[in-house]
């Protein structure tokens, strides 16, 4: 893998996360807005990385260079998917959510849960962060010993 592969693992992973965090972030932050759905974000590796792919990737090249197959990875961000569980029926009549019988739904969002999925992304983003940063400085050193 070359530093500029790092670096551009690094930035995508960067973005998928800062996404990760801002739908969390509004989901904690309507957790008492009546009728609002938790959202939860879907990430998907960018490259197919299991034994199967290996091998697959492996069959043509492998045997004609004699090294294995570098899979670059990383993650992308596919969407957001709404929790489908149900909010607690809570009777407000006069409410402008109230359905016919006076009624209406809570928010879905455990802040527990939300809190956690946060600090998650958020030690995610810090990793790749790091990751970038050792790619740079270790680019800073390779231009230093090649001036030597």
């Amino acid at each position: 893998m070359s530093l500029i592969e790092a670096l551009n693992i690094g930035e995508k992973s960067l973005s998928v996360h800062g996404k990760r965090i801002k739908i969390h972030a509004k989901n904690i932050a309507n957790i008492d807005t009546p009728n609002y759905v938790r959202k939860i974000p879907v990430l998907n590796a960018t490259d197919d990385i299991s034994f199967h792919g290996l091998l697959n990737s492996m069959k043509e090249d492998v045997f004609g260079t004699g090294t294995l197959p570098f899979l670059q990875g990383g993650v992308a961000f596919t969407g957001v998917v709404e929790d489908p569980t149900l909010g607690e029926r809570i009777y407000k009549p006069g409410h402008p959510d109230a359905d016919a019988n006076g009624y209406i739904r809570a928010s879905n969002v455990n802040p527990i849960v939300d809190i956690a999925d946060a600090n998650i992304a958020q030690r995610a983003y810090e990793a790749n962060l790091a990751v970038i940063t050792i790619s740079k400085a270790m680019a800073q050193r390779a231009v230093e010993i090649g001036r030597q």
